[in-house]
C-alpha cells in the first residue's frame, strides 16, 4: 500500500509603495555592505541573466492562466517569489518530475543546465540583498519539518548555498501551534502585512517549505496627498467605484500610447534599482492587449521607454489602492506541465529516504499597496489620453482595468506582476 507524507508549500509576496520611511536598520542584516561593489546581476554574462528569460516567460505563462479565469477578480503575484521557492524544491526531485518542474517555470534544459539555474538564483537572490539607502527588498525560503525526519546533506546544504534557505525543527503532532509559528515568522519577515498565510495544517504533514518576498520603495517623483481626491472609476460598463485618485500635473514622465495596439504605456521609477509599468489598455480592449503580453512585447516597452521622445510633461492621475491575490498552486501549475509534484508519482527521494514525500498543497499570497509615496508590497470619459492643443498638455487618467508590473532593473527581473480590475476590493 501507498503511504505518502505530505509536504506543504507556503509562498508569500508584498510589494509595499506606501508612504513612510524605509527601514535601514535591516540593510545589512545578512551581507555585510562594501563599497563600490557592483551589484551581481548587473554585468554581462552575469550568472542571474541565465534565468531572466525564463523567470520571464513563467511569469507570463502563469499570469495567461489567472487572466482566463472568469473576469472581475483583480490579479497580483510575485512569481520570482514561485520561481525561486520551487526551483528549491528541484534540488530533492529526481528524474521526470524535476525535469516538469524545471521546464515548467520556463527553462530549456537545452540552453541552460540544472546547475546553471541554481547558480543563477543564488546570484539573482544576491543582488537584490545587497543593501541600499532607497530600497528594501527582502526574499527568503524556511524549511519546517518534524525532528525525526533527515533530510539528505546535498539538499539541506544546496537549499542553503543557492536560496539562503532557513530551518526550523518542529512537532506537527500541535498544529495549532506549528500553524502559529509559521503564520508568525511570515508576518514577522513581512513587516506585519502576511498574515494567516497558513490555516490548518494536516496531521501527516512532516514538511513544510516557506518562502517570502516584501519590496517597498518610494517613488522616485512622488504624489502630493493634498492633491488626491475621490474620483470615478470604471471597472465594466455597468459598474461604477469613487476611489481615491492620485494627481500629479506638474512632471515629466516616460509614456507613450502603442501605435499598434490599444494601450498606453507608463514607466514609473522609484528610488533605488527598481520600476514599475502600468499599461492601461483602451476602453474594452484589455483582451486584445493581453493577448500579445509576451516577453518580446515587455522588452520593446522598455526599450521604446528609454527614449527621450517618450519623456514629456504630463498630467498624470493613478488610483491610491491595495489589493491582494490568493492562489492555490496546487490546482495551477499542473496546467503547466508540473504534474508529477502533486501525485503519487512524485520523486522526491532527493529530499529524503526515508519517506515517500507528496506536495499536498500549495499557496501563493501577494498583497500590493499604493499611495502618494510609494509602494509597499501595494469606462474613462475622453478615452485614453485626451490631448488639450491649446495648452499642450497631454492627461493620462487610470480610470478603467489596467496592468501593473514591478521589475527589478539590475537584474532584470520581474518581481511583481498584476491586473487591477477593482481596486476598491482587497
Amino acid at each position: 500500500m501507498y503511504l505518502a507524507h505530505c509536504l506543504l508549500l507556503l509562498l508569500a509576496g508584498l510589494l509595499v509603495l506606501s508612504q513612510g520611511q524605509l527601514h535601514p536598520e535591516l540593510h545589512g542584516q545578512r551581507h555585510t555592505h562594501r563599497p563600490h561593489q557592483e551589484a551581481p546581476g548587473t554585468a554581462e554574462g552575469s550568472p542571474s541573466l541565465k534565468v531572466t528569460a525564463g523567470n520571464t516567460a513563467f511569469a507570463l505563462r502563469f499570469y495567461h492562466l489567472l487572466a482566463s479565469q472568469p473576469y472581475g477578480d483583480n490579479i497580483f503575484f510575485s512569481p520570482l517569489s514561485i520561481s525561486s521557492a520551487y526551483a528549491m524544491l528541484s534540488l530533492g526531485v529526481r528524474a521526470h518530475s524535476q525535469t516538469q518542474i524545471l521546464e515548467g517555470l520556463g527553462f530549456n534544459l537545452t540552453e541552460v543546465s540544472e546547475s546553471d539555474i541554481h547558480r543563477g538564483f543564488r546570484n539573482l537572490l544576491h543582488a537584490l540583498h545587497l543593501p541600499g539607502d532607497r530600497l528594501e527588498i527582502r526574499v527568503g525560503s524556511a524549511l519546517f519539518l518534524r525532528p525525526e525526519l533527515p533530510l539528505l546533506p546535498s539538499f539541506l546544504n544546496d537549499s542553503a548555498t543557492f536560496y539562503e534557505s532557513k530551518l526550523f525543527r518542529m512537532g506537527f503532532e500541535d498544529t495549532v501551534g506549528t500553524s502559529k509559528f509559521i503564520n508568525d515568522h511570515v508576518r514577522a519577515e513581512t513587516r506585519g502585512k502576511i498574515v494567516d498565510l497558513v490555516s490548518t495544517l494536516s496531521p501527516d504533514t512532516v514538511m513544510v517549505l516557506v518562502n517570502f518576498m516584501y519590496f517597498k520603495a518610494l517613488w522616485e517623483k512622488p504624489f502630493i496627498p493634498s492633491m488626491t481626491a475621490l474620483h470615478d472609476f470604471y471597472v465594466d460598463e455597468g459598474t461604477t467605484v469613487k476611489v481615491p485618485m492620485m494627481l500629479q500635473d506638474t512632471q515629466h514622465h516616460w509614456y507613450f500610447h502603442d501605435r499598434y495596439l490599444p494601450c498606453s504605456v507608463l514607466r514609473m521609477d522609484y528610488k533605488g534599482n527598481a520600476t514599475a509599468l502600468f499599461i492601461l489598455p483602451n476602453r474594452g480592449k484589455m483582451e486584445q492587449v493581453e493577448e500579445v503580453l509576451t516577453p518580446e512585447m515587455i522588452t520593446r516597452w522598455n526599450k521604446l521607454l528609454r527614449k527621450r521622445y517618450f519623456y514629456r510633461k504630463l498630467k498624470l492621475y493613478i488610483p491610491k489602492f491595495s489589493i491582494s491575490g490568493s492562489y492555490k498552486l496546487d490546482q495551477i501549475l499542473p496546467r503547466l506541465g508540473i504534474t508529477d509534484l502533486f501525485s503519487q508519482r512524485a520523486d522526491l527521494s532527493g529530499i529524503t529516504e526515508q519517506l515517500n514525500l507528496q506536495v499536498s498543497k500549495s499557496f501563493h499570497k501577494a498583497i500590493l499597496e499604493v499611495d502618494e509615496v510609494g509602494t509597499q508590497a501595494a469606462v474613462a470619459t475622453g478615452g485614453f489620453v485626451t490631448f488639450w492643443s491649446r495648452h499642450n498638455h497631454e492627461v493620462l487618467r487610470f480610470n478603467r482595468p489596467f496592468l501593473v508590473g514591478i521589475f527589478s532593473t539590475n537584474t532584470q527581473s520581474i518581481l511583481f506582476l498584476g491586473k487591477v480590475v477593482n481596486p476598491t476590493k482587497p
